[in-house]
């Protein structure tokens, strides 16, 4: 899930907000201010609704954000890279580089984030209890009522066993310590969710044909992501399994053809460079250095009047910004790095040299490959 906006950095991970955010946000302050709060409370000014709506929402999405920071702060306890979080429309992901060392480590990881929801729960309704015992105002007590009901429902959704939810890799180091295969554990925890995600497409339809339209409309798409993503993490599991031993040396694009830093847009595009039609070209101030990353896409952003004045250095993605790989990093390690990115590109550095660069058509290839030798391998067999 690709972050829109950024919040920086909290505990020392990045923090991002998927677009989708907005749309959950305002329906969380619509229900409030128009439904829950006037319906318990009425004859109240409407913008007092709102505003109590409004920070509810504020308070809610901090809950989650907590909820993703234990995963992931207890993550890197365990030793697993954190690329960041990002808040989006079911809830947040803690964007994981690699998967945890062992099942103790998956059970620890998983586990922490329902547990805080729980808590969160909990430490709202005594502050509700509390707030009733000395507010006047009743609106209070009803947002904080809400917000410990919604943390509880958060954690009991959550450990539901199955995939992608974190009850479904509590299931999978429940499977993983009892059979010891990772991958088997994997499965099954995938089947689960596609299972789940099906049940609850079921029963968004009855919902629906029984008159609450919206609920089961609600109920339906949330079984669709379900079975969407459970069904995708079974094929990654799949895929990790099967690119297990190779390097990303053994399969990078090596020597690229790269673009000097100073060669103008205009030279650029009515070069020979741009003949190779490559849809991203390493940047190189020197031929063997790599400067940044510059795609077709940012040269073409580039106003026709501004081309003859302005250098492929002035708009690439600095080296800093960019992704660098080792040559002899397992090529199943990129594949949580993956973005629904035509011109995404890992630039792949060996003692400070550019050597090659891969590319997701490249990790394509690559499962191609190792699939056809498989197959030719069971028909042997057969």
């Amino acid at each position: 899930m690709q972050e829109t906006f950024s919040l920086g950095r909290v505990a020392g991970i990045r923090v991002g907000l998927n677009w989708s955010v907005l749309v959950i946000f305002a329906i969380i302050v619509f229900g409030l201010a128009e439904g829950r709060l006037p319906s318990v409370y009425p004859d109240r000014p409407a913008w007092l609704y709102w505003g109590v709506g409004i920070a509810t929402a504020v308070v809610f999405f901090a809950s989650l954000l907590a909820h993703e920071l234990a995963h992931a702060i207890v993550a890197r306890r365990n030793g697993v890279v954190v690329d960041g979080i990002t808040l989006w429309l079911l809830g947040g992901v803690a964007r994981m580089r690699d998967e945890a060392p062992t099942p103790g480590a998956e059970l620890r990881i998983a586990g922490v984030g329902p547990a805080v929801s729980f808590l969160l729960g909990m430490l709202f309704a005594v502050v509700a209890w509390l707030l009733s015992l000395v507010s006047a105002v009743g609106l209070d007590v009803e947002a904080v009522a809400w917000l410990a009901a919604i943390n509880v429902v958060v954690a009991v959704f959550n450990v539901i066993p199955a995939a992608p939810l974190d009850g479904g890799r509590l299931l999978r180091a429940l499977l993983w310590w009892r059979t010891g295969d990772r991958v088997r554990a994997a499965v099954g925890a995938t089947t689960a969710g596609r299972f789940l995600g099906w049940f609850l497409v079921l029963l968004g339809l009855y919902v629906f044909l029984r008159g609450a339209t919206l609920s089961g409309i609600w109920i339906a798409l949330i079984g669709s992501f379900l079975i969407a993503v459970a069904t995708s993490e079974g094929r990654q599991v799949q895929v990790r399994n099967m690119l297990a031993g190779v390097t990303v040396r053994e399969a990078m694009t090596p020597d690229p053809v790269m673009a000097p830093a100073g060669t103008t847009i205009a030279d650029f595009l009515y070069g020979p460079l741009f003949r190779y039609r490559h849809s991203a070209f390493p940047v190189t101030e020197d031929g063997t250095t790599a400067v940044g990353l510059v795609t077709v896409a940012q040269i073409q952003d580039v106003a026709v009047a501004n081309r003859s004045s302005t250098t492929v250095a002035d708009v690439m993605l600095p080296l800093d910004d960019s992704i660098t790989v080792s040559p002899d990093e397992p090529l199943a390690d990129l594949l949580d790095r993956l973005e629904p990115s035509p011109d995404q590109r890992w630039l792949v550095i060996d003692d400070g040299r550019l050597v090659g660069i891969v590319t997701p058509s490249d990790v394509s290839r690559a499962v191609t490959w190792l699939t056809s030798l498989t197959s030719r391998a069971g028909r042997r067999d057969g």
